[in-house]
């Protein structure tokens, strides 16, 4: 299990991934469950992710509450020891993943979970084989699962559907109903016993399901429901509806299964990206090995074609790198020497040598699918409503149930047959499955739809608020702008400008420096033969020179050029011009006489003009914090049209935001995740914008994996969708119950229509939350 100490030093956390677990119901029942144990504070469950967290003290037993949990039949392995891994995940639980701890902290409120609908599920019923291949199945504990205790079984099936446990029982109950029909048409005298026997085939383990939940804490299962009505209609003679509803209810289950399977599968399948072996180069050789044991500073070739199997730097060659599977960037990107790449992506068009930075279960696409799985165990406002909401609903269904029953025939003399058959009935609507699984489905798709897309949402509660936001503000450097200076302009005075930038490359060959790795990437984008420099020479604070071509060569300032050239007042105006563009000049003297000028800027990021249209035109106000001065961040803003605030201290920027807030705006800020770190932490919402590292993963509320500013727009429109598919579930569950419960009382439906009110509204949810995995 993975134990860690949280912020305050005093609480620990073990993690485990739970199997059998597929609904709300089961997340309650193992969340009462371990919250019996001493020294327990806290249980995070996430029925999407199939994962529990639990916060406790240090002094908590948690074999015997992993003994609890398994005897209601979940299966559990505790996850983070060093080189396990769930999909390749690593399970090491990470902190809290936002600075300000703020709403989307993990929710108190799973206690408050009512009685649910009792969806119980045998943990072994299926074997769990996400994206990667992993066996997820827990551990087989002796004392642990007891045969068919689980109610709704709609375990993600490993196969066909027709090869599961479920499938194969629906199949012969389908098939005993129609062989009851052929019977009792041939021998009607006898065709209730016939449909009863039919019946019993399903109801049977449906029923020791039902008793087995009762003992678990909940006796309001569907299950249970199921068997008094099953039962209670053949009492009043109807066996041959009462086969009919077992059929379907079965089905029903059935249905699930399949679109559980798929929503949960959905992040995890990016596991399935990251290859299986790895070339791995020792003592000049290169040999396969299985890439979950390649270690941090082991150099892999890459050959053209094949996926990247780890994280890491390129040491040799360059080539372009389809980073869609990770960033869903849809253009390959170049990339060469010095820069890094992610694991599941897949190498262009020649070889690399990439020395690995970071280890299979901490490589980015895992980091990715464990921040999702943790997200998924925080709560969203919606979500915790409806979590109290249905632990009222049930009871108060079945006590409609109940007087629906009794009270007509007992005050108005009306006929029992008819009055129990309506109460049946409305035991069979009072399942919230629906209703409970509305808000989590929705969720859960949309922070894999995100993910998949390169952005990462901390939780429900962050995806919630979203949508709600009016104001963001940009840091500038790293986040409008690419964060490196690129060369905007060369300006021949003496030479020709192929000269000005061949021999200011020669000069900074070999040099680390920001401003010269501009020169040299533009010398090298144009093809330029570089002459070689000698007696190369740093003037600390001015410049550099050196010997190119048997001449004496400076580099630097323009204050500095002025010391040993005159700098004519045509040419000092065009330098004064491009710095009112915010861009750094650097003037090159070659032999003593003036010869041009280099001027260079962090340029603004390809979409950042668009991606900032995009907010304006949905109604958001945008801003840029900046400790740049303000010529070249005035520069930037005038080009991006974003308002400017230059020149600020971090706790300035966290001030404006507050002032923000104060002025009624939802205040989302987008930084590096380090300087940034007070203001993210003041905003509503802190986004982190980088290219997969562990603070832009890590540190904020939400990140944006690949850096594009259109992306937080994106976010936003996400967050809406969601909120608009929630409300859609929401609207179904509630709509379909209530016209069953009408027609029912009023005696146009029945009991098979009932079930189907029950099953049929969690399947249409479940398929309408899964829309959200759609771009």
């Amino acid at each position: 299990m993975s134990d860690s100490r949280t912020k305050d030093g005093t609480s620990h956390q073990a993690r485990y991934k739970v199997g059998g677990m597929d609904c709300a119901s089961c997340a309650a029942k193992i969340d009462t469950a371990a919250r019996r144990i001493a020294g327990v504070e806290d249980v995070s469950v996430s029925v999407a992710a199939g994962t529990m967290t639990v916060s406790h003290d240090g002094s908590a037993d948690l074999a015997a509450m992993e003994k609890k949990v398994s005897g209601l039949g979940y299966s559990l392995r505790a996850l983070g020891t060093k080189g396990s891994s769930e999909g390749g995940v690593s399970s090491s639980v990470l902190p809290d993943l936002s600075p300000s701890g703020r709403e989307n902290a993990p929710s108190h409120d799973h206690h408050e979970r009512g009685p649910g609908c009792g969806h119980d599920h045998h943990g072994h019923d299926h074997a769990r084989h996400h994206g990667g291949g992993h066996d997820h199945e827990g551990h087989d504990h002796d004392h642990a699962e007891i045969e068919g205790l689980h109610g709704h079984d709609h375990a993600p099936m490993d196969g066909p559907w027709w090869k599961s446990k479920k499938g194969r029982l629906t199949i012969v109950v389908g098939l005993a109903l129609v062989i009851a029909y052929g019977l009792g048409h041939l021998i009607p005298a006898y065709d209730s016993y016939i449909f009863t026997a039919a019946m019993l085939i399903g109801l049977v383990p449906i029923a020791r399901r039902a008793i087995m939940a009762a003992f678990a804490g909940t006796p309001f299962s569907i299950e249970m429901l199921m068997t008094i009505a099953a039962v209670g209609a053949v009492v009043i003679d109807a066996s041959e509806e009462a086969a009919a509803v077992v059929f379907l209810f079965l089905v029903g289950e059935l249905l699930e299964g399949v679109a559980a399977g798929k929503a949960r599968s959905s992040i995890q399948s990016l596991t399935a990206l990251v290859p299986k072996t790895a070339l791995l180069e020792e003592g000049g050789k290169t040999r396969e090995v299985p890439a979950e044991n390649l270690a941090v500073g082991s150099v892999i070739l890459v050959r053209p074609g094949d996926r990247i199997s780890a994280d890491g730097i390129i040491i040799a060659g360059t080539s372009a790198i389809d980073e869609a599977p990770v960033t869903g960037e849809s253009t390959p990107v170049s990339k060469s020497e010095g820069e890094q790449v992610f694991a599941g992506t897949i190498n262009g068009d020649a070889a690399l040598r990439i020395r690995v930075t970071a280890a299979a279960e901490d490589n980015t696409i895992a980091r990715v699918v464990r921040l999702v799985e943790e997200a998924q165990e925080k709560k969203a406002p919606t979500e915790r409503f409806i979590d109290r909401f249905s632990r009222y609903y049930t009871p108060g269904v079945v006590v409609v149930a109940a007087l629906v029953a009794i009270l007509p025939p007992l005050v108005a003399g009306a006929d029992w047959s008819e009055w129990v058959y309506k109460g049946l009935a409305i035991l069979l609507i009072g399942c919230p499955c629906a209703l409970v699984i509305s808000t989590p489905a929705a969720i859960a798709a949309s922070l894999s739809s995100g993910a998949r897309r390169g952005l990462l949402l901390k939780g429900g509660a962050v995806l919630e608020t979203f949508g709600k936001l009016t104001a963001v503000a940009f840091d500038k450097t790293g986040t409008l702008t690419s964060g490196k200076p690129q060369v905007t302009d060369v300006i021949a005075f003496g030479r020709n400008a192929d000269d000005v930038l061949r021999i200011s490359a020669a000069l900074e060959t070999g040099s680390s420096h920001p401003l010269a790795m501009a020169i040299l990437a533009r010398a090298a984008e144009y093809e330029l033969d570089l002459p070689a420099a000698s007696e190369a020479k740093a003037l600390g604070g001015k410049g550099v020179t050196a010997i190119v071509e048997g001449e004496e060569v400076f580099l630097g300032s323009p204050k500095a050029a002025v010391e040993r050239v005159s700098l004519p007042m045509a040419h000092s105006r065009r330098i004064t011009a491009l710095n009112d563009e915010g861009k750094t000049v650097s003037v090159l003297i070659v032999g003593g006489v003036l010869a041009g000028a280099i001027a260079m800027r962090d340029e603004p990021r390809v979409d950042a003009k668009s991606g900032l249209k995009l907010l304006a035109d949905a109604g958001v106000k945008t801003v840029m914090l900046t400790g740049d001065n303000a010529r070249t961040a005035e520069a930037i803003g005038k080009d991006l049209g974003i308002e400017v605030r230059a020149e600020l201290m971090p706790e300035d920027k966290s001030r404006i935001v507050g002032e923000l807030k104060r002025e009624g705006f939802v205040v989302g800020k987008v930084g590096d995740g380090i300087n940034d770190a007070p203001a993210l932490a003041a905003a509503d919402i802190g986004i982190a914008m980088g290219g997969g590292t562990d603070v832009a993963l890590e540190t904020a509320d939400a990140a944006v994996l690949h850096g594009r500013v259109s992306d937080i727009a994106a976010m936003i429109e996400l967050s809406k969708r969601t909120m608009r598919n929630i409300w859609q579930n929401i609207t179904i569950a509630l709509g379909l119950k209530a016209v069953f419960l009408v027609t029912t009382i009023i005696g146009v439906t029945g009991l098979w229509p009932a079930i189907l009110a029950d099953t049929g509204a969690t399947v249409l949810v479940t398929i309408n939350a899964l829309r959200l995995l759609r771009r």
